[in-house]
């Protein structure tokens, strides 16, 4: 009787066999280090876009519900509603000065997608309360002393904005 086997062995030439095994032992630590790579990338990449997402949600927080910006460089429609389609995009000044001043401004500017500084100017303006001239901004634009953190916050949803095209 003769019995067969369900798996067959095939000798493989020793000197084969060994070339075989030094190229895996060459090849698998190169593979297992790109995945590794490849891997710890998408997991920063991962972190980072979570740590913007945060920044930006925590930057939307102090703009529409601390700072209120939108009071002023939002426009309005005609029953005094903001207008939700042009968020942030600049509008003419609403309120008057209690008494007569020359320099009151009569526009409050965009700064919605790409604020009227860099990054630092504008830092600079929330923590300190003086542009890049080196001067205060004038009334009725609030003097604030944000920490740098939530500043760099209101920045990052600033920037995250994209203004309706004019």
């Amino acid at each position: 009787m003769i019995r067969s086997s369900l798996f067959s062995v095939t000798r493989i030439p020793f000197p084969d066999l060994l070339l075989v095994v030094l190229l895996a032992l060459l090849i698998i630590p190169i593979l297992v280090h790109e995945g590794w790579t490849q891997a710890a990338q998408q997991t920063n990449d991962h972190l980072k876009n979570n740590a913007n997402i945060a920044l930006v949600n925590r930057g939307r927080y102090i703009v529409e519900n601390v700072a209120v910006c939108s009071q002023c460089h939002t426009p309005r429609n005609s029953a005094g509603d903001l207008e939700r389609g042009q968020w942030l995009e600049g509008a003419p000044l609403w309120l008057l000065p209690a008494q007569p001043m020359g320099d009151w401004p009569l526009q409050a500017p965009r700064i919605a997608g790409s604020p009227g500084g860099s990054d630092a100017d504008m830092i600079r303006l929330l923590t300190t309360g003086v542009w890049r001239d080196g001067q205060r901004l004038r009334p009725p634009m609030p003097q604030f002393r944000m920490s740098r953190e939530d500043a760099e916050s209101v920045v990052a949803y600033l920037r995250s904005l994209t203004p309706s095209p004019r």
